[in-house]
């Protein structure tokens, strides 16, 4: 089955940037960031070493989902688009198919505060529900990742849902998370 992101036409330009799918080429790119101390206490994954790191990126289904967010030729980040079912009941479960997404992003810190992020999620949210016609997205983080929450509000996701110490961090313990999401007729005409 292809994937949803390859239905369409890379790369995708912004004012600054360009979003592209990954390709195994990205990996030392990607590293240099996510091995960084404030962006490692944050990701889903801390691979704490190159070669883990180069084996979690190179699996087909992690590396399906990714792009990348170049400026001038430079990846400064990257963003994750997980296209699944709704959940449905089973008379209208064919309905729910492939039509809401999960977002994800990192951003190297030291192009934080200027727009990037917001500028590139944008740009992966007018994907969503333009070219792939999904009808819903949301992203989920912890409540101490402040940049990660304010960024959601900024690309105008609504906050569906704080959680109270029910998200395990690896060195943390117990957070409350925050859960935030957007429909398609929300977002409006670029």
């Amino acid at each position: 089955m292809r994937h949803p992101l390859d239905t369409l036409d890379w790369p995708v330009a912004t004012d600054r940037l360009l979003l592209r799918r990954a390709t195994p080429g990205d990996l030392d790119a990607t590293w240099t960031f996510r091995q960084l101390p404030e962006v490692h206490e944050w990701v889903t994954a801390a691979t704490t070493t190159y070669d883990d790191y180069r084996e979690r990126f190179l699996r087909g289904e992690r590396l399906a989902d990714l792009l990348v967010i170049e400026l001038d030729g430079r990846v400064i980040g990257d963003l994750t688009l997980h296209v699944h079912d709704a959940w449905a009941q089973e008379e209208v479960a064919d309905q729910a198919k492939g039509v809401q997404g999960e977002l994800g992003w990192t951003l190297d810190p030291s192009y934080g505060g200027k727009g990037y992020a917001t500028e590139a999620v944008g740009a992966l949210i007018e994907v969503s529900f333009r070219r792939l016609g999904l009808r819903r997205l949301h992203a989920e983080c912890f409540y101490d990742n402040e940049a990660s929450w304010r960024l959601m509000e900024r690309v105008g996701m609504r906050r569906e849902q704080h959680t109270v110490r029910e998200s395990l961090h690896r060195t943390k313990g117990w957070l409350d998370g925050l859960s935030y999401a957007l429909l398609a007729e929300e977002w409006p005409e670029r």
